[in-house]
């Protein structure tokens, strides 16, 4: 799954009942992420620190959306272990889990670990994660091993650099960046485009031993 690449429509069962994934969707943006077995350590703590920090993903217009290769009623036996071991998810579960036992939609969103996955029968579903954007996008993409959870504050992290990039074209974040740090304004930008985007001296420039003026920073966005 290449960054931009379109992510189909397909339909799936879940925990909460049937969808099809661009009604599912809608104008928000997906979180997509697969997980390589039910009833698993790692997988327990990851879905419920999702389910935890749902409100900052509604906060950001963001739908969650989880897949295993396991059958839908051991989905719904998982999630009352989740909600068992993560004492602080209020009321019920609240967002879908895909059951794909066939791993067809695994093999088509390329969610399989290389060194089996021509084995319906062994091959298992890494942590995939990806950013879909409302046109259906794939905006990021985030592989880990099955050894390794993934960081939600990180996620979050990147779906604001996402969103910010979206609303104000010319800027991107640096490495490190949160919310209200200075970003960076791409090099496209002329210095007479910047002048019109941008309040006098609100961008510094860095001088650099090459001479070129490629870094340029602001915190007025």
């Amino acid at each position: 799954m290449r960054l931009e690449a379109i992510i189909p429509d397909f339909p799936a069962n879940t925990t909460h009942g049937p969808i099809n994934f661009y009604d599912f969707a809608g104008d928000s943006w997906v979180v997509l992420f697969s997980h390589p077995a039910d009833f698993t350590p790692v997988c327990t703590t990851e879905l419920g620190r999702m389910a935890v920090h749902l409100p900052e993903f509604e906060k950001r217009n963001v739908k969650l959306l989880a897949l295993s290769c396991d059958k839908l009623e051991t989905h719904t036996d998982w999630v009352n272990d989740i909600k068992s071991y993560c004492q602080d998810i209020p009321g019920e579960f609240p967002y879908p889990i895909i059951s794909d036992e066939s791993r067809e939609l695994a093999v088509k969103l390329d969610m399989l670990n290389e060194a089996d996955r021509e084995n319906p029968d062994t091959a298992m579903t890494v942590r995939a994660l990806y950013v879909i954007s409302p046109d259906k996008r794939l905006r990021l993409s985030m592989v880990y091993p099955t050894s390794t959870g993934r960081n939600v504050d990180e996620l979050l992290r990147v779906i604001d650099s996402l969103q910010l990039h979206d609303r104000l074209k010319v800027i991107a974040t640096p490495a490190n960046w949160v919310p209200g740090d200075k970003v960076m304004i791409l090099p496209s930008v002329t210095d007479e485009q910047i002048q019109e985007l941008f309040p006098e001296g609100a961008v510094d420039s860095v001088s650099m031993p090459s001479g070129k003026c490629y870094v340029r920073t602001t915190t007025k966005y």
